[in-house]
């Protein structure tokens, strides 16, 4: 959610638990226009947070021109002081997988060593493969954003140059289109597109469709939509990664999405459903 609107969005999602103190929003508002100023970001959002044993992770967005592309995760235990998360690579992605689940500690610098990933005839020894938090950090990061970051269709518009940009002209959402899976999309390069038919490419608007719907997810009902708020905000929640909600106002420009979790995957949901 844009920091510039901090204030008004964490009322709308405050019904999923998802809030910061008066200290944190104020610290937050105004280290969010340094960062802005400092790295030249075209704008910051508030990701979401983190809980550690000992320390929250609170995640910072900085965008550039291109909104999927230009990213840049920070974090900081104190909404003042901010540090970059380095990218995730798919060498960190594979260290990072070997590692099972649990809960951060709250210290990036605390080191995850692993000695055998599994056992029996066929185990293989890792010596020396050591993972730190803030890898793990930003690994996670990376996976809730390819897995659950969430926009209304027609929020942002492909360019003629390929550049991924906020839509000036959307209005939001009908009430009717706010209640269907399939007008909300993955914020990430699309990864099914290419696989629809040439009828139902047909029906598709490039400068628009050109992100992945909710409704294709694999197991289906891994989404849960609801109206709150007498019926005037839609919420989205993830049950793949609890603590995962997205808001939009109808024929507004208003949304976004935060997460506030322990940052593990729900792994049991195709037996849940």
């Amino acid at each position: 959610m844009d920091t510039n609107s901090l204030f008004c969005s964490l009322e709308l999602v405050a019904g999923s638990g998802h809030t910061l103190n008066v200290e944190q929003r104020t610290a937050l508002e105004t280290s969010s226009a340094i960062l802005k100023r400092n790295y030249k970001f075209h704008r910051v959002l508030l990701w979401g947070k983190i809980l550690g044993l000992r320390k929250d992770y609170f995640i910072v967005q900085g965008r550039g021109e291109d909104e999927i592309k230009d990213r840049k995760n920070l974090y900081s235990f104190n909404c003042v002081d901010w540090f970059v998360l380095p990218t995730a690579t798919d060498s960190m992605i594979e260290e990072v997988s070997k590692l099972g689940t649990g809960q951060f500690i709250g210290d990036p610098s605390f080191v995850y060593e692993i000695n055998k990933r599994a056992e029996g005839p066929e185990a293989v020894e890792e010596e020396g493969l050591k993972v730190t938090e803030e890898t793990r950090l930003a690994v996670t990061v990376h996976q809730i954003d390819e897995e659950a970051s969430v926009v209304p269709r027609g929020a942002f518009v492909r360019s003629p140059h390929s550049l991924v940009q906020i839509n000036r002209s959307f209005g939001g959402l009908s009430d009717a289109e706010a209640n269907k899976l399939h007008n909300y999309l993955h914020f990430r390069e699309a990864k099914n597109v290419k696989e629809k038919s040439i009828l139902e490419m047909g029906d598709l608007n490039p400068a628009l469709d050109f992100l992945d719907v909710l409704s294709d997810d694999i197991p289906k009902g891994s989404w849960s939509l609801q109206f709150e708020c007498a019926r005037k905000v839609c919420v989205l929640r993830s049950l793949l990664w609890l603590g995962l909600t997205f808001y939009h106002v109808p024929m507004t420009q208003q949304h976004g999405y935060i997460y506030t979790g322990d940052g593990t995957k729900n792994l049991n949901l195709p037996f849940m459903l």
